[in-house]
């Protein structure tokens, strides 16, 4: 046989698959092998699988004469093989928590409404409308599982779920996952409509006071067998396995609790019913015991539920503070009974319950308090610590740098308690020689540390100290301390330290000064300077640092209040509001700005003005900052105070630029577009530019929706823009009269400077406001470069106009520096938008920077596509796109990228396929991506061509590729497309690892 005959008969050979056998026949057949295989110690197939099995083949669709698909039939072998799966279920004891691990929702709803159907539950009637009291036992218990299982699954689909690796695609295997997940979002959405009712009949069970009967295989046989029977009133409804009912109770109080702790983050007085509810389950768990029949909790989460109500809501006695460690701390914490913290952390370092993060998160919030101007939490940080230092010592953990620098000016006091700690938390009866080891040695540690010889006797003499430590390790330690002091006598009078002596003057003030410059507490700042002033009248106190300014225009104003103490005070204030702004610390910039202006208030109308200005600036940038992620609209209060300014007239008020920009900038975002084109006073408009912009955005945006209409407002705010980014000439008369050329100046002709626009513009965050400013300079750019090869583009570029008068005058380069600062912001607010990605790819095409275009033109694909599951939209791989692709890959030397590309394009471009298949320089991984061609054509040219250069292995490659079934091109046209697009998806998900 040839060559070409055996590379022909490879490519057409198939062979069909048989299915494998599926073992659910067998027990259709013989209902008896089911329980002696569920006898098994390891059934395989396990019972999860046969559940899945015998319901998977009981809702298949049937096909009738005319070969029309239609819905399963209701027939014996469906019946059967419903109650198998029934069966199966029961064997489990109906155990949710292993059910809802191992079945999927669609899967779990048809056991459960079988369930519901085999137990007589009346059809056509909600479940709230039942008396549960009055049905049979193992109906009510139907009922119960069934809307435990509702209420259950609602709280699991509000949890985030990582997604699943993704395989191969197998185009069968997506429909069928496709078609899943639909019906599974179709069952949640009406399990979450009926959440209330479920819940109310939850409510109901817990008021029964008898035992209830779930069904076993022996009485679900029973219930098939009495079928004609209404209602369920037979002998086999009362019984089947007993469930008490105090383990009825405990399992729908665990489930209600679960149920009503999801929904207290939108309602948080629902987290009292939580904890009422999960603090029963505590209880009721207690009282069953440890092997329960029906009853399934982790008691590790139910512990987790427990604690977190605990902090959440305050406690209604003392006995719910001894449920939980946790709640008991955070009980301290709010109420400040510190004294009871502090109890609390000795005793765990004997228990060890609370977690070593948990405690060092508690010493940080004290700290910080303490920081903040509380200096009755000094002394409590101390103890805390200590307390966590010991814990780290038994464990053998790192000891922290805080604990060393409390122990740089130690106290008796401080010494008595780190020994009392270190003795409540080492009993010596019964702790291990691990822990009396780390002890002893973080306790000669700590004396060969101290510098002072007397704390160094009060450690080594300690009766802890001589039990741990020997003889001669404590007559080391003592010998070190002589040699260090050669005169100190261990005496029992204390010894004199240098921060006993009584400070200087000059000492004092320095002190205070530095206390000035780190609190931020108003009531601090202001003693403070009380006490300086008090010291020297000579000095103003808001020069000592350097870093506490204030804007220019408030500086004369403030600076000419007489009183030397309010002057530093307004000051000051202003200034730490300012910084706090900046670091975005609003809470204590509004509590810095609220007392400058109580204080001000009371001598200068002026200066209120000026603090009501600053506290709507914090306003604006405290919502912009919680709303980045949130999204939610700002309140009225604050639309009408930030309309309120715009139009203020006040003489003689000082104004800073930065407001009004923020005040234009916040309408913009917030699309008050009515107010900027119709509302704002016009005499507003022609005096202040950034209005006069914002007006011009806002119209512009009003009436894009019309194209015609939309080019009377784009066409002013052309001409604005233009006009800031022309240029002006500046000549000089040189000694003979004639007049030279000096250089091109920015032009004084525009409403603003471009540093002032460009500015302003990074204040917006409205896409639409943004997206016509992209598209304004994109059109400015394209018709001052004239490079129709490399343009740009954006949407929307259809309402500008199509050349400028004076084009020499346009600053080129400014444009598309402002262009590229416009792009780049934009997509800081938004990364997702695919028209801001597509430009930002043009403008890296247009500078040669190929790989980096390439990056941007995959990114608004795949983010459009679900990362290219979906196909990516015409409009945004239109022929101009896939061709710069081309281009980009190219120049890369990716040539069998380029090939792979030309057929995207809508008209294959064969010629620069095959152009660049002739390359044997490339840089790409060339064979291993035949597999993503689809175009007969092009792998026929490969063939041929590795059959002309000789590479056996490649054509080979080629041949396979040529072979595949679905790229027969007697397949109909829907097949062929299917496989088209696989093959797009693959290629374009393989471009974007290699470029992202």
């Amino acid at each position: 046989m040839s060559a070409e005959a055996a590379d022909r008969e490879a490519v057409t050979s198939s062979r069909p698959c048989t299915p494998p056998q599926t073992i659910w026949f067998e027990f259709l057949l013989d209902e008896g092998l089911l329980e002696k295989h569920l006898q098994k110690s390891y059934p395989d197939p396990s019972p999860i699988q046969l559940i899945n099995q015998f319901l998977e083949q009981a809702s298949k669709p049937s096909v009738n004469e005319q070969n029309q698909v239609q819905p399963p039939t209701d027939n014996k072998r469906n019946r059967t093989l419903k109650l198998l799966a029934l069966k199966v279920a029961a064997h489990l004891k109906w155990d949710l928590e292993l059910l809802e691990k191992s079945l999927t929702v669609p899967v779990l709803n048809m056991l459960l409404n079988e369930l519901l159907c085999i137990s007589k539950v009346p059809p056509g009637v909600k479940h709230v409308d039942l008396d549960l009291c009055s049905l049979p036992p193992t109906t009510t218990m139907a009922i119960l599982v069934y809307n435990r299982w509702a209420v259950r699954t609602t709280v699991q689909s509000s949890f985030p779920v990582k997604p699943l690796k993704p395989g191969p695609p197998q185009l069968n295997l997506m429909s069928q996952m496709q078609q899943e997940k639909e019906l599974t979002d179709n069952i949640l959405k009406v399990l979450k409509e009926q959440a209330g009712d479920s819940i109310l009949v939850l409510e109901r069970a817990l008021q029964l006071t008898a035992d209830l009967y779930v069904h076993t295989m022996e009485t679900l046989d029973q219930m098939a067998e009495e079928s004609c029977l209404a209602n369920g009133d037979t002998e086999s409804s009362t019984a089947g396995l007993r469930i008490s009912m105090d383990e009825m109770h405990c399992q729908v109080c665990y489930d209600l609790g679960t149920v009503f702790f999801s929904q207290g983050s939108s309602n948080p007085p629902v987290y009292e019913k939580a904890k009422e509810h999960l603090f029963k389950t505590s209880e009721l768990l207690s009282k069953i015991g440890a092997e329960p029949v029906h009853c399934r909790i982790d008691q590790k989460r139910l512990d987790g539920y427990c604690q977190a109500c605990a902090v959440l809501t305050a406690p209604s006695d003392v006995n719910e503070l001894q449920l939980t460690t946790y709640g008991r701390v955070h009980h301290c914490v709010k109420s400040s009974n510190y004294q009871g913290l502090i109890e609390i952390f000795l005793n765990d370092n004997i228990t060890l319950s609370l977690l070593p993060h948990f405690r060092q998160s508690v010493l940080r919030d004290l700290s910080q308090k303490a920081q903040n101007g509380d200096r009755n939490l000094e002394e409590v940080c101390f103890k805390v610590c200590i307390c966590n230092t010991i814990r780290d010592v038994l464990e053998q953990q790192m000891i922290g740098v805080r604990f060393h620098q409390l122990m740089l000016k130690p106290t008796k006091e401080r010494i008595d308690f780190l020994l009392e700690t270190c003795v409540r938390s080492l009993n010596l009866d019964e702790a291990s020689e691990d822990s009396k080891r780390n002890m002893a040695a973080f306790l000669k540690n700590l004396c060969q540390s101290l510098d002072d010889p007397q704390f160094v006797f009060m450690i080594s003499s300690h009766d802890l100290c001589t039990k741990l430590l020997k003889d001669e390790e404590r007559k080391q330690i003592l010998d070190q301390m002589r040699k260090r002091s050669p005169r100190a006598k261990f005496s029992a009078k204390p010894l004199t330290v240098f921060y006993d002596i009584p400070a200087s003057p000059s000492v004092s003030i320095g002190q205070l000064e530095h206390q000035l410059i780190l609190t931020v507490d108003p009531g601090r700042i202001r003693q403070i300077l009380i006490e300086l002033h008090g010291m020297t009248s000579d000095r103003q106190f808001w020069t000592v640092s350097n870093k506490w300014e204030v804007p220019t225009v408030y500086g004369g104003v403030i600076l000419g209040i007489k009183d030397n103490l309010t002057r530093d005070l307004v000051y000051i204030l202003m200034a730490k509001g300012l910084h706090c702004i900046m670091i975005k610390d609003f809470a204590h910039a509004r509590q810095l700005y609220s007392t400058c202006l109580e204080l001000v208030t009371e001598f200068s109308p002026k200066l209120r003005q000026v603090m009501l200005n600053e506290m709507l600036l914090l306003d604006i940038s405290a919502h912009k900052a919680g709303t980045e992620s949130a999204g939610d609209r700002p309140p009225a209060d604050l639309v009408s105070r930030v309309r309120g300014y715009l139009e203020m007239r006040l003489p003689d008020i000082p104004l800073r630029q930065i407001i009004t920009e923020e005040c234009v900038a916040f309408m913009l975002n917030w699309k008050e577009n009515e107010y900027l084109t119709l509302q704002i006073p016009a005499p507003l408009i022609q005096n202040n530019p950034f209005v006069k912009l914002g007006q011009l955005l806002a119209a512009t945006c009003k009436e894009l929706p019309g194209p015609k209409e939309s080019r009377r407002a784009a066409k002013d705010l052309w001409d604005v823009v233009v006009q800031i980014f022309c240029l002006s000439n500046q000549h000089k008369r040189v000694n003979d009269g004639r007049i030279s050329l000096i250089k091109y100046r920015e032009s004084t002709l525009g409403i603003m400077k471009r540093s002032e626009l460009v500015t302003f513009i990074k204040r917006l965050s409205d896409p639409l406001v943004l997206t016509i400013l992209i598209s304004l300079f994109v059109k400015l750019h394209n018709i001052v470069r004239d490079d129709i090869v490399n343009d740009v583009t954006a949407e929307y570029m259809s309402i500008w106009p199509t050349s400028v008068p004076n084009l020499q005058s346009v600053d080129v380069e400014a444009v598309a520096v402002t262009m590229r600062e416009m792009v780049s912001y934009s997509l800081n607010i938004n990364f997702n938008n695919h028209y801001w990605l597509t430009t930002q790819a043009d403008i890296y095409f247009a500078t040669n920077q190929f790989s980096a275009a390439l990056h941007f033109y995959l990114q608004a694909g795949a983010i459009c596509s679900d990362f290219f599951n979906k196909c990516v939209p015409s409009d945004v791989y239109t022929d101009m796109v896939l061709k710069r692709m081309i281009k980009c890959c190219s120049m890369l030397n990716c040539h069998t990228q380029v090939a792979i590309l030309c057929q995207f394009l809508r008209e294959v471009d064969y010629m620069t396929a095959f152009k660049a298949l002739q390359e044997q320089n490339s840089h790409d991984a060339m064979d291993s991506y035949y597999d993503y061609i689809w175009d007969i054509t092009i792998l026929e040219y490969l063939t041929h061509i590795h059959h002309k250069r000789g590479e056996t292995d490649k054509r080979q490659i080629a041949i396979k590729a040529i072979g595949q079934s679905e790229l027969n091109s007697s397949n109909p046209e829907e097949v062929l497309q299917l496989a088209a697009q696989k093959r797009k998806k693959k290629f374009l998900q393989a471009m974007a690892k290699l470029y992202f």
